[in-house]
């Protein structure tokens, strides 16, 4: 049965819009006219059936059937871009195999990586989301020399500590922690207005990074907020990165790292409603066999991780 989907340029419309919440950018973006992007965007609402943003005086807001399409609609562009790279990678071309956790992968990673494959349509992305990390490879985590588990251009993303020997480490970034939670639960019968409202509000527990993270707990932010009475092990516990998913749809308030909200917080799905964090224990590192470290993709591929790190934290 052959796939019924919308006109590609209906899609990539909606998502310019929403990633910068404006019609007039996007279009800047496409090298067309703002009413073009919002024709655009009005036959992708009448195709599916329901409205994907709200149109305000100055700004466009996601409805909630928007804000819950882009994440995806995002994954098949940048599969979309990845496929006619390999495609014209076929001779002369060279496969990349990109390994990172999941969480990072779909929701930093993925919103980006059209920006490189459109800079580099030689290399032809395979990107794979794994939880393992590399400091549970045998023998790494006290410090011994192993020898290489990757493929051939093959490069991986980890969270960890950053001590690998035998590998080239480029840290990305280490991100703070903060506290996130649906828009929904700064209202309602007891509004989440100052960190000591948490009493009244379930607390999230992440499992997604294993039992033997090193990431900084409830516990931890509690102290830097000079909350007490309140208990840091209370409340359901999610593994498989759907801790993230439970505090948007409004069951709890979730301690996450930073940079992994910022596209549901600019689709207003998330809001993070105390300017506390506290610091890392460990980072986003790019760890590369010494072997492949200097081939054009991987050095095009670590240039271009390193570049979209520094704008994200500029």
């Amino acid at each position: 049965m052959p796939l019924r989907l919308p006109p590609l340029s209906a899609l990539r419309a909606f998502e310019a819009a929403a990633r910068h919440l404006s019609f007039k950018r996007a279009a800047e973006e496409l090298f067309v006219t703002p009413a073009a992007v919002s024709q655009q965007i009005r036959h992708l609402e009448e195709w599916i059936g329901r409205p994907l943003f709200e149109r305000k005086v100055r700004a466009v807001v996601l409805t909630a059937e928007g804000a819950a399409m882009l994440p995806k609609l995002r994954e098949g562009l940048a599969a979309l871009s990845a496929a006619m790279a390999a495609g014209r990678s076929l001779e002369g071309g060279v496969e990349l195999i990109v390994r990172a956790p999941p969480s990072f992968a779909s929701r930093w990673l993925i919103p980006r990586l059209a920006r490189f494959t459109e800079m580099h349509p030689e290399i032809a992305l395979r990107l794979s989301g794994s939880a393992q990390n590399i400091d549970d490879i045998p023998h790494v985590a006290s410090g011994e020399r192993i020898e290489s588990p990757f493929a051939e251009n093959e490069v991986v993303i980890r969270y960890g500590g950053g001590r690998y020997p035998g590998f080239r480490v480029r840290e990305i970034f280490a991100p703070v922690l903060v506290v996130a939670c649906s828009p929904n639960l700064l209202r309602g019968e007891h509004p989440l207005h100052s960190p000591a409202d948490l009493r009244w509000h379930t607390l999230i527990q992440d499992d997604s990074a294993g039992p033997q993270a090193e990431r900084p707990t409830w516990a931890d932010w509690l102290r830097a907020a000079g909350v007490e009475g309140v208990d840091p092990a209370r409340g359901p516990r999610f593994g498989n990165n759907l801790a993230l998913e439970a505090a948007m749809d409004g069951l709890g308030v979730v301690l996450v790292l930073k940079p992994l909200i910022a596209e549901a917080v600019a689709a207003g799905r998330l809001v993070v409603p105390f300017d506390i964090s506290v610091p890392p224990r460990d980072a986003y590192y790019l760890v590369v066999a010494e072997s492949v470290a200097d081939r054009p993709a991987v050095r095009a591929f670590s240039e271009w991780l390193a570049a979209e790190a520094l704008a994200d934290n500029s």
